[in-house]
């Protein structure tokens, strides 16, 4: 087996490049120099996410191609929300010098098959030593002529909707964490979707651009759990948000996996994060036909759950998960 100290930095780097050789046309030059260059018609959409072993993933539970591609869901859906369409991506990768080379080329090879899904390039990158795996994905994107789509927008008679349903990565991540605890391995083949869901995330990130030119007042990615994302929206435009919880779309299989382990699958549809599906805010009229209405915005502040604070329910943050 060999490992990264084996190879050698530059060969790596050539191996990724090689993976990442193909280009747009708007892609002056590409993976490989000092820098990447591109060429952009209006202005640019730039994003930055990290994910760290042992915290956002781990090697036991995810593929490493897995883990490569969801990096890059979870930094291209923080385009989506702005209404921007991905043009590009760069990436770092840290890892200790023992880390196998087969895993580090899987690791990058899920990175460039997820950057193509949404018709994007890998732009280049770094590989640098560390203590453990860290993989940071920075997303480039456009925004085509439209206005960005920003937090602040949301206005007293606004209707709030969800780009897909919620909750499946959560319901996923606690599959996992039971079997670990001693539940019945069975749940992994009972619970598939879920297990998929939280793995790997397959949100429509097209859905940004489209609620754009209909008109979104606001948009955010789900992230850190629908609770989190309403908080953020309601300081951020200064009026009271509420969601009826019975109208947030589940998951497949998710009320399955609540059974199972005896929990509300609606708490992880209001407090689960890491589905990037995208929540916004339209005027009432403007909702597209694919979206799922879940609430609406009024004059106050606040975010709200039938009616009541959102109090307990809380989500995903970046040092603390509930």
């Amino acid at each position: 087996m060999q490992t990264v100290s084996d190879v050698g930095e530059r060969r790596l780097i050539a191996m990724f490049t090689e993976a990442a050789a193909s280009a747009g046309d708007d892609v002056v030059i590409g993976s490989g120099d000092d820098a990447a260059v591109f060429t952009a018609d209006g202005p640019v959409v730039v994003s930055t996410d990290t994910a760290v072993a042992g915290r956002h993933f781990r090697f036991d539970w995810s593929t490493p191609a897995q883990i490569g591609a969801r990096a890059v869901v979870q930094s291209a859906a923080d385009i989506a929300a702005m209404g921007g369409r991905l043009t590009g991506t760069t990436v770092s990768l840290g890892c200790p010098p023992e880390t196998p080379v087969d895993r580090l080329l899987a690791i990058n090879a899920g990175i460039v098959e997820q950057t193509h899904a949404y018709d994007a390039r890998v732009l280049g990158g770094d590989l640098v030593s560390s203590p453990t795996t860290v993989i940071t994905v920075t997303s480039i994107g456009v925004l085509d002529g439209l206005a960005p789509v920003t937090l602040s927008g949301v206005g007293a008679g606004d209707v709030l909707a969800v780009s897909g349903p919620l909750g499946g990565a959560a319901g996923g991540l606690a599959v996992l964490s039971a079997v670990e605890h001693g539940a019945d391995p069975a749940l992994y083949e009972r619970h598939s979707v879920a297990l998929a869901a939280y793995r790997l995330p397959q949100p429509d990130l097209a859905a940004g651009p489209r609620a754009a030119h209909v008109g979104a007042t606001a948009m955010t990615d789900v992230s850190d759990g629908l609770v989190e994302e309403l908080v953020t929206l309601s300081s951020s435009s200064r009026v009271r948000l509420d969601v009826v919880s019975a109208s947030v779309p589940r998951a497949e299989g998710l009320d399955a996996v609540g059974e199972d382990l005896a929990v509300d699958p609606v708490r992880w549809a209001l407090g689960g994060g890491e589905d990037h599906v995208l929540l916004a805010a339209f005027a009432a009229d403007a909702v597209p036909a694919d979206w799922t209405r879940i609430g609406g915005a009024a004059d106050g502040a606040g975010a709200f759950v039938d009616g009541e604070p959102v109090g307990s329910i809380r989500g995903w943050q970046s040092f603390t998960r509930s």
